[in-house]
């Protein structure tokens, strides 16, 4: 874990739980894509550059969830390094209580203000500004989140973030994280149709060629799409849908599952609404969801 890994003349990753790109400028200035998910991630970061003979010119963020800008306040405070973002990503990653809040949909409990959720907030400059790396290409990437982007560099390494998991990863949890499915399939389209020397995804293994698994992560977007579909022969409210998808994929909940989980099968019910392949309809004052 947290080993150097070389993808091209001047792209690296480091290998942990959500890669870290590194980014070679020159012989003695990197940047970072994404920190790492907390000060620990961090401090491993810097002891790594520091044993290159590396600087941290800056840290560029391809979104806000807290496992991908966990290591910036350390590292920026360290260093004096920038923490580039943007969009929505640039709010979430200035006021980091955003996230646990959206995904709970109000003012989140102390079970969720921890650092799988919460990262500490970092000071944050705009791609648009004059010192983002004018040779790094920004990919947009939507769906998991907001404004999530990956960026390519000059070697054609191209750092994809969360828009594909691995197979290991979509087993064992059935149910990946995602803010807009439509917006998420349109993405996996547009990188099932890319062309890199290597990619690399930050929850799966990097390769020169991702068109299985992104076959596969959509595979699972339609099963689980399938899935809700028959729950909601029947009217059932969100919590009751909740519940049979848990029991379906054998999911134990717990607070950080139920916001994770829970605000995902929102979404694919919302785009299955939007779809009109299902109906939203108020008895009771219950929101009862049925398929059409």
């Amino acid at each position: 874990m947290y080993e150097l890994v070389q993808t091209g003349e001047k792209s690296f990753y480091i290998n942990c739980p959500a890669k870290i790109g590194v980014y070679l400028a020159d012989q003695q200035n990197v940047y970072l894509i994404d920190s790492g998910n907390d000060k620990d991630a961090g401090r491993k970061v810097r002891q790594i550059l520091e044993r290159n003979g590396w600087k941290l010119k800056g840290i560029l963020n391809t979104h806000s969830n807290a496992d991908h800008i966990g290591g910036n306040r350390y590292l920026q405070n360290q260093t004096g390094c920038k923490v580039f973002a943007g969009g929505i990503e640039a709010a979430f990653t200035r006021y980091p209580i955003l996230e646990p809040s959206f995904l709970y949909g109000g003012y989140p409990c102390k079970d969720l203000r921890h650092k799988f959720l919460l990262a500490q907030d970092s000071n944050v400059t705009c791609f648009s500004d004059g010192s983002f790396p004018e040779e790094i290409e920004i990919i947009p990437l939507p769906g998991h989140f907001f404004d999530m982007v990956g960026f390519r560099t000059p070697d054609q390494t191209v750092f994809l973030a969360d828009c594909i998991s691995s197979k290991e990863t979509l087993e064992k949890y059935a149910i990946s994280f995602i803010y807009d499915v439509e917006s998420y399939l349109n993405t996996l389209n547009k990188v099932e149709a890319m062309k890199a020397a290597k990619f690399v995804p930050a929850h799966a293994e990097a390769s020169a060629d991702v068109r299985e698994l992104v076959q596969y992560n959509r595979e699972k977007i339609y099963e689980v799409a399938d899935c809700l579909l028959g729950i909601c022969s029947e009217p059932v409210t969100f919590e009751q849908a909740l519940q049979k998808i848990f029991n379906r994929y054998g999911l134990v909940m717990n607070f950080e599952q139920y916001v994770l989980v829970g605000s995902t099968v929102r979404s694919y019910l919302s785009w299955l609404k939007d779809k009109g392949e299902i109906s939203a309809d108020f008895q009771n004052n219950q929101l009862l969801w049925r398929s059409v």
